[in-house]
């Protein structure tokens, strides 16, 4: 019953191996031995165990420190996922391999030895259990004396067989489709197809966002179990956390510079025994030591000697959360902050870069003729507003990084010189980003007042969609408020992770609860431009939830037997890979038509909000509402160059363009005049106001958008009905 269920859990991590790279030979090793227990009288300075199938051998080279004198014997177990797969009692003076612990000396131990193993025991050992990936396996020896039976020692050696989920081509996959998405939102917003370019943006700012999410369960301080911390290493890309050699020596000498001291745990690990937290099931074997953690051999390629000798003789250090992280990325921890920091500023200056480039590209193939006039006319004219655009939005997308890295810079205090650099990096972050959303909800409570609908100036107004579209077009128009509870919840989160390192069951609680309250909230208000990106982002809510509860069982607080939690760690890892890849594919999937197809725009609906009629075009303006949106952009007689003012100057008043559009006739159709201040004038305006944004009373039924002929019966039920085209604005309701 035992392997059969030891079989079936690692049938179930065998579901991660199209993600693993093949290993030509099978085998089985350990290279750490770890006291779980304290006091522990057996220590060892070389442990070296490779049992290898194709030959059946199993061969041990272990060198180690005793101060145990007498006649003992050994409870050998076996854990499989935190499942006990195998107990039992060796008797070393009854065995003639272990002949040299029979009795036992106080001083130095050495043993030696290839075994052939048995047919039998070979037929135990499911065969997928030399290729499962991040293999949760310990095997326990505890030494007790043979006629007492008082516990000496305990050691646990950590089993491998060599293959892991964290990959590097999984790192360089999802960073290159996530990146692809934004360029190819960006090529096609300038070829001119607006819906599909905001589409494509939004999908890929949510992918962004979940790859920045699993990062951060990564940094948690909760002991994840291996396949765990493996996968989610895998997105710490996201934070900035990549290592390159000349950064490093060029984040030391930065340190060294401002007065810090740099650690230097990766070049001593001859001297010292650096180890990562790992999961809490070998907590309980312990009485007084917090942590328990795999040793650092499974992580670097170095001797076995370094790699035993530190744990003998030299000091122990436990690392946990973020120093984990960047100690398994091979970054020194005093190094963390500064790398995630200079990688943003790089990824700044090389959109600059490419954004520039692009520009001066298309005006040289426009000269050379290679390139007709009207292509990418729009960018080649405002390329700089575009630009500031990009630059906004890059600063969205590294928000969680640096208030996460910059928080938590506050509580190491690595040198002056960084500390004032994450000050500086979050006081403006969120500035720049809380000056674009107060700049936002003012603009759209303009456009309420004085057009009754928020869309009408956001995306009329080319300057103020270029600069400040960031915030908002992923939203419906009247959901334009969203970014602030949006940008909250992220801060929330960043400050949680980044400020409580020293309490994992407090992050893992308090991502429970701001993941439920971000999942409740979208769910019940569907803020997205449509319901498809609803759905988009809905399914990331409810899978951020889920692994955020995940994490909760695995701070083991509810004192849950070792399987579940195993379990759980290989479940975790298999419902996300699942869900990584099809959005992963969806976002490939949309970039390709969007770049490729001549018409995108036919595969989405159009936006119920009516921004397309706004959204400056060069094709002809062919109904009512597009008349309507050249009228506000000041396309009309004698109101050129006053659009850019209703982005740039707040003291461009909503009296002074309601007597532009009186004077042009424009307005008076289809918007309400300013309210009068006299109640009997209150209430004459009142029984003739024409239907408005809001006037959901007199609202007609909303058209039924088709890919194809949806601007014709559009144009027929405004004819049949003869009615305000305002009056499709109820359109929020079913988002």
């Amino acid at each position: 019953m035992r392997l059969s269920l030891s079989k079936s859990l690692l049938a179930l991590a065998a579901t991660a191996l199209p993600f693993v790279a093949a290993d030509d030979e099978r085998r089985i090793e350990s290279k750490s031995l770890n006291p779980c227990m304290s006091n522990s009288s057996f220590s060892a300075t070389l442990f070296n165990v490779v049992f290898t199938p194709n030959n059946r051998s199993l061969a041990f080279n272990i060198e180690g420190i005793s101060n145990i004198a007498g006649k003992v014997e050994a409870d050998l177990e076996l854990l499989v996922y935190g499942y006990s797969a195998m107990n039992q009692v060796l008797d070393p003076c009854g065995n003639s391999d272990l002949s040299g612990m029979c009795p036992m000396n106080a001083g130095p131990l050495t043993i030696k030895s290839n075994l052939d193993i048995s047919q039998d025991i070979m037929g135990s050992i499911p065969g997928i259990a030399y290729t499962v990936p991040d293999l949760d396996a310990v095997v326990r020896i505890k030494i007790k004396d043979l006629e007492t039976h008082v516990q000496l020692a305990c050691v646990e050696a950590e089993l491998s067989n060599g293959h892991s989920v964290e990959q590097k081509a999984v790192a360089w996959v999802t960073a290159v489709i996530a990146g692809l998405g934004l360029v190819a939102s960006a090529v096609t917003s300038g070829l001119g197809h607006s819906n599909t370019a905001a589409h494509v943006a939004a999908n890929a700012m949510s992918l962004f966002g979940y790859m920045q999410a699993q990062a951060f369960i990564g940094m948690t301080a909760v002991p994840l179990p291996p396949i765990v911390a493996a996968w989610t290493q895998n997105f710490q890309w996201s934070m900035g956390i990549i290592r390159v050699t000349f950064l490093q020596k060029l984040a030391t000498w930065y340190q060294r510079a401002t007065g810090g001291t740099p650690t230097t745990y990766l070049s001593q690990l001859a001297y010292i025994s650096v180890e990562v937290q790992k999961k809490l099931r070998m907590k309980r074997a312990l009485d007084t030591v917090q942590f328990t953690t795999r040793a650092v051999a499974r992580l670097m390629n170095r001797s076995n000697a370094a790699a035993t000798e530190a744990q003998a003789g030299g000091e122990r250090i436990v690392l946990h959360g973020i120093e984990r992280v960047g100690f398994k990325a091979r970054i020194e921890t005093t190094n963390i902050f500064f790398t995630g920091y200079t990688f943003f500023m790089i990824f700044i200056l090389f959109t600059v870069i490419g954004v520039v480039a692009f520009k001066f590209v298309c005006e040289g193939l426009t000269k050379a003729g290679r390139m007709k006039g009207d292509k990418f006319i729009d960018f080649r004219n405002g390329w700089r507003t575009v630009l500031k655009g990009i630059l906004f939005r890059v600063v969205l997308i590294g928000f969680p990084q640096m208030i996460m890295l910059g928080l938590w810079e506050l509580t190491q205090r690595d040198s002056a010189g960084e500390v004032v650099l994450a000050i500086l990096t979050m006081i403006t972050m969120l500035g720049v980003l809380g000056w674009a959303s107060s700049k936002v909800v003012r603009i759209a409570q303009r456009s309420i007042a004085m057009h009754k609908n928020p869309a009408y100036i956001l995306y009329s107004d080319p300057v103020a969609l270029n600069k400040w579209g960031f915030l908002y077009v992923q939203f419906k128009a009247a959901a334009y408020w969203f970014i602030i509870p949006w940008l909250a919840y992220l801060f929330i989160k960043a400050m949680f992770v980044g400020l409580s390192q020293s309490a994992g069951t407090v992050q893992a609680v308090a991502l429970v609860i701001i993941e439920a309250a971000l999942l409740i909230g979208v769910s019940v208000l569907r803020p997205w431009m449509d319901k498809k990106t609803n759905g988009f982002n809905i399914a990331i809510a409810a899978v951020n939830f889920l692994s955020a509860i995940f994490l909760l069982m695995f701070t083991e607080v509810f004192k849950q037997p070792g399987i579940v939690t195993g379990v759980m760690g290989v479940i975790f890892f298999v419902f996300n890979a699942a869900f990584a890849l099809i959005l992963l594919l969806m976002l490939l999937v949309s970039s390709g038509f969007a770049v490729f197809t001549k018409n995108p725009d036919t595969r989405y609906q159009p936006m119920r909000d009516d921004r397309g009629s706004f959204i400056k075009s060069q094709t002809q303006l062919t109904t009512e509402l597009d008349a309507l949106g050249a009228t506000a952009r000041g396309e009309g007689k004698g109101t050129h160059g006053s659009r850019s003012r209703i982005d740039d100057d707040d003291d461009y008043s909503s009296e002074q363009q309601r007597q532009i559009a009186a004077k042009e006739g424009g307005f008076n159709e289809h918007y309400a005049p300013a309210p009068p201040r006299s109640p009997a004038a209150s209430t004459t305006h009142t029984q003739h106001a024409p239907p408005s944004f809001y006037d959901r009373s007199n609202a007609s039924p909303a058209p039924s958008y088709g890919r194809e002929g949806s601007l014709r019966n559009d144009v027929q039920h405004r004819a049949a009905n003869n009615s305000s085209p305002w009056q499709r604005g109820a359109g929020y309701d079913n988002h």
